[in-house]
């Protein structure tokens, strides 16, 4: 069947990890995109090794694309690519600020002898501003966003353990290149979007942001508890393996005294019976729910917390993710063989949805160069 985006070229000078997730979501919707990889290719292909030779992020990130491989400081690949460009119906460059306006690939020229490209270009922190030349790693961005300051445990920030800035980025993108496409439908005409890490995650934190400027006091850092539900913690368990479990209204809590604790009369204490006074007395609550657990193993503990209708889950490594039965997985072609990854967060019932192979650098060079050759 026809995919969604059938039909629509997408043209991406793109690295790394933000612009290739959201050219990945076009391709998996049916949306041809032409991957435009630097010398020696996308440095993200060598940031491990670890999916039998290939790089786990670029396996994720990559799949459904086409791949050619050119130096745009030549100006017969430079002009390859304008090519390119004027026959697009998308475009998404990640270069650093000012770099695709130097080349004649910024939005204002592409777009004038292509009025209906859709112009994305995502950068750390924008065109404007003070810190538009400064290099921006995720890391940089979750501290810079101020990610850092709530996430961690009283003692310490920790970094969030995935790309979560770039991801961010890439999915922020990826809707706004569909609701431009959208808007193009309706009135004909392309335009030129921004997305830059630091204002994603700026947005992203607006809860604590708003917390701290309107409540005066901005929420600490408090590992794997809630700043302002209680209980919402991770408990041990009799076999070293952690169960979490989230109270998030005081009937709840009722349920957690009366079918966990066995202890009715907590549920009208006036140090527990509301949320506020559950977090005003935070450790006395987990004080009371700690013994319970670690008498049971993980299964065992979350068999009690479910029949009383408690929300819980596990902490879970690699290996049960791996062996989830609630996981999705699809299968997708590399290099060097075929790869077994999750499936996305959406599932679309008609089948709506590809997983094409992650290409080779430069594998469909020759082809391209031929079909956008000079008068192509």
């Amino acid at each position: 069947m026809a995919r969604d985006l059938e039909g629509l070229l997408v043209v991406a000078l793109e690295q790394a990890v933000a612009a290739p997730l959201c050219t990945a979501r076009l391709a998996d919707a049916g949306a041809r995109v032409i991957k435009v990889e630097r010398p020696g290719g996308d440095f993200a292909r060598s940031y491990d090794r670890l999916v039998h030779g290939e790089s786990a992020y670029f396996v994720w990130a990559n799949r459904g694309k086409e791949s050619i491989c050119l130096d745009l400081r030549q100006a017969d690949d430079l002009a390859l690519l304008r090519r390119m460009a004027v026959r697009a119906d998308v475009f998404v460059q990640n270069l650093a600020p000012g770099a695709a306006d130097r080349l004649g690939l910024g939005a204002e020229a592409l777009r004038a002898v292509n009025p209906g490209l859709i112009h994305l270009s995502i950068s750390g922190y924008g065109d404007e501003g003070p810190y538009r030349d400064q290099k921006a790693y995720d890391m940089l961005i979750q501290g810079e966003s101020g990610l850092l300051s709530i996430n961690g445990t009283p003692e310490g920030a920790a970094r969030v353990g995935i790309s979560v800035c770039d991801i961010a980025a890439g999915e922020t993108a990826f809707a706004a290149v569909l609701q431009s496409l959208l808007a193009r439908g309706m009135r004909g005409q392309g335009r030129a979007i921004e997305v830059s890490l630091f204002h994603t995650m700026a947005d992203w934190m607006n809860v604590p942001y708003l917390q701290a400027v309107y409540g005066g006091a901005a929420p600490e850092r408090v590992g794997l508890r809630h700043p302002s539900i209680a209980p919402y913690a991770a408990f041990d368990c009799a076999d070293g393996r952690q169960v979490l479990l989230a109270v998030q209204s005081d009937r709840e809590w009722v349920a957690l005294a009366t079918g966990v604790l066995g202890r009715a009369e907590l549920a009208d204490d006036p140090r527990f019976a509301t949320n506020v006074a559950r977090v005003a007395h935070r450790d006395e609550v987990e004080a009371l729910i700690a013994p319970v657990l670690a008498a049971l193993d993980r299964e065992g503990a979350m068999t009690l917390l479910g029949a009383a209708g408690i929300a819980c889950g596990r902490v879970s490594g690699m290996g049960d993710l791996e062996a989830h039965p609630q996981a999705r997985r699809i299968t997708v072609d590399s290099p060097t063989g075929p790869v077994a990854m999750m499936g996305r967060g959406v599932w679309f019932h008609d089948d709506g949805m590809g997983q094409g192979a992650v290409p080779a650098l430069d594998q469909h060079g020759a082809a391209l160069r031929a079909e956008f050759g000079q008068g192509g």
